[in-house]
């Protein structure tokens, strides 16, 4: 089994090695590691350079934002479970991957994901601890989704449901997850501990404009794929208050 880890980089001098350590001090072997680069003007791409052996595949052009990023490390992947880990996060142990193959090879299900934690700009002081849980069909139109860092899914699930939908500038990782989550043939397992820790501060909540682009977005993605209405957004918005208490 191989896993291809694809991140996505913009001006990420200040974070991207850590990235690289974290992506280095996994004990499993069979690991494709693919940077698709937005056209980096801080060293960025001078870091890439001088770390390519640790690389499988790098790129740096224009994009349209991190989704096209993504979309395309995608195409490029060639291992049979696909992850990301993104230029501001770091996997939360060195067994991670051990543990993720460990699943899929038990299990044989066509995707896997866990808990994620947001940190301080430090990675030392945690902020919000997202606990998932069993996946059940039902929780879907509760606005349920699992951490969509965490999900690593077999490359063919996204032969067969295509890539992110560029439409979408905030909320694509969503519609895709309630594409392939609410398809009952296809079967997910929890893996009950910390996957990986992400710097808090996301696009989504930067500003209130972008809050309200992203709910906007949530419900085109919920009422799009047939799986909720607004309560699903209400309660989707709210179940993560308690995240920050746990």
């Amino acid at each position: 089994m191989k896993f291809s880890i694809i991140t996505a980089t913009y001006n990420s001098i200040k974070t991207l090695p850590h990235v690289l350590q974290s992506i280095m001090s996994q004990k499993f072997d069979h690991i494709e590691w693919i940077v698709i680069d937005g056209g980096s003007t801080d060293g960025t791409i001078d870091f890439i350079k001088q770390h390519q052996d640790n690389i499988s595949r790098w790129t740096s052009e224009d994009d349209a934002g991190i989704y096209d990023a993504l979309n395309k490390g995608i195409r490029y992947a060639t291992g049979d479970i696909i992850g990301f880990l993104h230029s501001d996060d770091i996997f939360a142990s060195s067994n991670v991957l051990n543990a993720m193959a460990t699943v899929f090879n038990d299990t044989k299900v066509d995707g896997v994901y866990g808990d994620l934690q947001y940190v301080n700009q430090g990675n030392t002081k945690i902020i919000r601890h997202w606990e998932s849980c069993d996946f059940q069909p039902k929780l879907l139109k509760r606005g349920w989704m699992p951490p969509h860092p965490t999900l690593f899914l077999r490359k063919a699930i996204y032969q067969k449901y295509g890539h992110f939908d560029l439409s979408y500038s905030i909320a694509a990782d969503y519609d895709f997850m309630l594409r392939i989550l609410k398809d009952e043939s296809l079967t997910f397992d929890y893996l009950p501990e910390v996957i990986t820790k992400m710097r808090f501060g996301g696009a989504s909540n930067k500003s209130i404009k972008n809050i309200i682009q992203k709910t906007k977005e949530d419900y085109r993605a919920i009422t799009s794929n047939k799986v909720g209405n607004m309560f699903s957004i209400v309660r989707k918005n709210t179940s993560k208050i308690k995240q920050f208490f746990n």
